[in-house]
């Protein structure tokens, strides 16, 4: 029996997804199946003036290493800003977001602990219906029922105003599942 090599440059490709309307890329370096649930660990390139709005996680903290450019984090109302070789941790429960305030993209690594396969299947899902042209100019997916699946399953809870949305997003998720859509979604786009 003969056992072919993967290159170090296949594998990353085949974990590498793209956003095309935010301009962002992933690579998956290590999911939580990969480490027995103990973490996800994510290489992010966020582009210009990208980010993501303020929100927590109940059942994981994140934790932010700079490697190339700058990246700012909120944790609650303190900003900070993150050169390269620099981390900070958003723990559990805590109000959090990460942005890029610079012209350049910025580059980094996301630890997620413990790892949460859900929040991995909502990045592959939302990218793939940005690729496919179903997401609106600000990334999040035009039907009502992906989205909806996407924050249910992603451990994501939304704060201020937007969190009102959050009962029927849930709602509008567990719609998805019982009509099958998740199923279609899992079985279109998640390749890790």
């Amino acid at each position: 029996m003969q056992t072919v090599k993967q290159s170090a440059t296949t594998l990353t490709a085949s974990r590498t997804i793209i956003n095309p309307i935010l301009k962002d890329e992933v690579i998956f370096l290590e999911t939580s199946r990969e480490s027995n649930g103990y973490h996800t660990l994510v290489e992010v390139t966020l582009s210009a003036g990208g980010g993501n709005p303020l929100h927590y996680h109940e059942d994981f903290s994140e934790e932010f290493t700079c490697l190339e450019g700058e990246l700012s984090i909120q944790v609650g109302d303190q900003i900070i800003r993150l050169k390269p070789g620099e981390s900070a941790t958003a723990p559990a429960y805590s109000k959090h977001r990460f942005f890029n305030q610079s012209a350049q993209s910025c580059r980094f690594q996301c630890r997620i602990a413990p790892g949460c396969p859900g929040f991995e299947q909502t990045l592959q899902i939302t990218y793939g219906l940005a690729r496919d042209g179903q997401s609106t100019a600000q990334g999040m997916p035009k039907s009502l029922y992906a989205l909806g699946y996407t924050v249910m399953i992603s451990g994501t809870y939304l704060v201020g105003w937007m969190s009102v949305l959050q009962p029927v997003l849930n709602w509008l998720g567990r719609r998805a599942v019982k009509k099958g859509i998740a199923a279609e979604l899992q079985r279109r786009y998640l390749t890790v």
